[in-house]
């Protein structure tokens, strides 16, 4: 990969071990909430909302305060700890609360480095290629989440599919998280400090950034979450063994695509990039009770080009970049912890079908709102 400096190299590890580690509690989390702890699937939405909306605050916090004082490297070090040493923790829980609770500590972990994180990289892009280093950075961070649950699937096959093995998949994660906390800190170096300036760190010229976001945010509350993507897997009557294989489909697209996604928006703009993403989005829901496999990659492709565009976007052109960062993973977490509650109870009184509709239809006007936007 060509101008890529190596400090982005070294966080695309970072991520890529972090990911494996999340992406092994992220596939089985449904199915132990559902099939071990015997929740209902309000339960699980009220999970993903809450481990979700725990940390939305911090993630504004934590980019201004990244912006104020010029704290970049140490925010992301101590984020990733945090999920290393939390994530783990899941093999003990015995109730949903439990569940909401650690996920909770683990994404305040997240909340900490995110905004921070991409700061970082954006001050190692070279020549002006925010969309391909994003990009570059993705693939690396989803390759991770192809290896977890590429473990889980061997683990499925070779040793058992019961919950001892679910527990011992979560204990697990705590090597892969450890690893990716020590690349961090001592082989990342820390960005470059600026000159001290005496404006504020809100910038009123980044708020011509926030329409686009906040119609992004408005297609995250409507788009359902992977989670009810892996629960619809299992009620349709697939074996627990494959559920890995879907994942790895949604994660192994998103690979694949992600450099060429970051290079595409590049060349062709944001705003057609994702209205691309949202066609994806829209099919991915559409597809659930037609194909799985289909509504899966659809899916893939939707988290990958719509998340390497936002980035890039805000990487080109914010003044405070880790603040408007911080502003988008909390728009994100906010959006989505909503969606998931209201999904999981939708889905729970209407059945699966009031659930896609709602979905369809929200994300379709946001896809107009876009269009018209542009036009």
């Amino acid at each position: 990969m060509k101008n890529i400096d190596k400090n982005v190299v070294y966080l695309g590890w970072v991520s890529f071990f972090t990911d494996m580690s999340s992406n092994m509690i992220t596939t089985l989390l449904p199915i132990f909430v559902i099939y071990v702890l015997h929740e209902g699937v309000d339960k699980l939405g009220i999970i993903i909302a809450i481990s979700t909306f725990i940390s939305y605050a911090f993630r504004i916090v934590f980019g201004y305060l990244s912006d104020r004082y010029q704290i970049v490297k140490p925010f992301v070090v101590i984020g990733y700890f945090i999920s290393a040493i939390s994530k783990p923790l899941l093999a003990f829980s015995t109730t949903f609360m439990s569940v909401a609770i650690l996920r909770g500590v683990e994404r305040m972990g997240k909340a900490i480095r995110s905004a921070s994180k991409d700061s970082l990289i954006s001050s190692y892009v070279k020549n002006a290629e925010h969309g391909k280093t994003f990009g570059f950075h993705k693939m690396m961070d989803i390759a991770g989440e192809l290896s977890g649950a590429f473990i889980i699937f061997l683990i499925f096959m070779f040793i058992a599919k019961d919950e001892h093995s679910i527990r011992s998949i979560f204990e697990l994660t705590i090597i892969p998280g450890l690893i990716a906390t020590f690349i961090a800190l001592f082989l990342v170096k820390d960005a470059p400090k600026k000159v001290k300036k005496d404006e504020s760190v809100l910038n009123k010229e980044d708020y011509k950034l926030l329409p686009i976001l906040f119609i992004y945010f408005i297609f995250i509350f409507f788009i359902m979450s992977d989670q009810f993507f892996i629960l619809k897997v299992k009620m349709d009557g697939y074996s627990l063994t494959l559920v890995p294989l879907f994942v790895m489909l949604l994660t192994a697209i998103q690979t694949l695509s992600s450099y060429f996604s970051g290079i595409l928006s590049d060349k062709i703009g944001v705003t057609r990039t994702l209205l691309l993403s949202f066609i994806f989005g829209i099919l991915s829901v559409s597809m659930m009770d037609i194909n799985l496999w289909a509504a899966f990659s659809f899916l893939g492709l939707f988290t990958i080009f719509s998340l390497n565009a936002v980035r890039s976007y805000i990487s080109g052109y914010a003044k405070s970049k880790g603040f408007i960062f911080g502003i988008f993973y909390a728009g994100v977490a906010i959006s989505s912890a909503f969606g998931a509650l209201i999904m999981g109870y939708i889905w729970k009184v209407y059945g699966f079908d009031g659930a896609a509709l709602l979905s369809e239809v929200g994300m379709s006007l946001m896809f107009l709102l876009l269009l018209l936007k542009r036009v």
